[in-house]
């Protein structure tokens, strides 16, 4: 099992965070460079509690498809998507939001297991862990932007 862990300070109300993190329009926005865009379930605007979405994007020279689903939801506190298809032999990304003076501090816990093996933890190492963390700052980069806006 492989964690990352962020935290990100955003000058803006946890609500105005909580709902900008969740909203579909604004994450393929952030994903631009991997072509990622929702394909099925919730393909627009704010994801809630016990739905889908289904995003397909170009990652390592691939396109590939990833089924999450918001399993907690609790606002404006925290929320979590799982995945229910793909790549991973398990994915589980937490969102964390607490305010202090107008501030913000978005926590992202992504935890995940890659499948085949050594080869999977070879690549994850290699790989997958910077490709995740730079994904992950640059989506986070772009929700500070619309969020402070």
């Amino acid at each position: 099992m492989t964690t990352i862990n962020l935290a990100t300070k955003i000058k803006a109300s946890k609500q105005i965070v909580f709902d900008v993190s969740r909203n579909i329009d604004i994450h393929q926005k952030s994903a631009s460079k991997s072509k990622e865009i929702a394909i099925a379930g919730i393909t627009s605007g704010l994801i809630n509690y016990n739905e889908t979405v289904t995003w397909r994007g170009k990652h390592f020279g691939f396109y590939l498809t990833h089924k999450s689903r918001i399993t907690t939801m609790t606002f404006y506190n925290y929320f979590v998507d799982e995945m229910e298809e793909g790549k991973f032999k398990s994915f589980k990304h937490e969102h964390y939001f607490e305010e202090k003076n107008g501030v913000t501090i978005m926590t992202d816990n992504l935890q995940y297991e890659t499948p085949f093996g050594i080869i999977g933890k070879l690549f994850d190492v290699l790989f997958l862990k910077r490709h995740l963390t730079d994904f992950l700052l640059n989506r986070n980069q772009i929700l500070r932007e619309f969020s402070e806006d």
